[in-house]
């Protein structure tokens, strides 16, 4: 998928109001934990390129995301 519209289309489909977002290193490189209450729904990772989004990866497999090994701090 390509473009800022059509991005935003597909967040909008998966946004989930009673999700918090944290900031995280996503394989060394900006990102973020979508959680509901304490359990990661979602992990995000950017690549950024010249200042800009170029890539947005995602995984929301509850499979996938036990596999993952998750640091999750408490908010401050």
């Amino acid at each position: 998928m390509r473009g800022p519209a059509a991005i935003a289309r597909q967040a909008l489909m998966f946004a989930n109001p009673a999700a918090g977002v944290r900031p995280a290193l996503v394989n060394g490189a900006a990102g973020v934990i979508a959680t509901i209450g304490q359990t990661p729904v979602s992990v995000i990772g950017f690549t950024v390129t010249h200042g800009k989004i170029a890539e947005i990866n995602a995984i929301s497999n509850p499979a996938r995301l036990q596999r993952l090994n998750l640091d999750m701090p408490q908010p401050r």
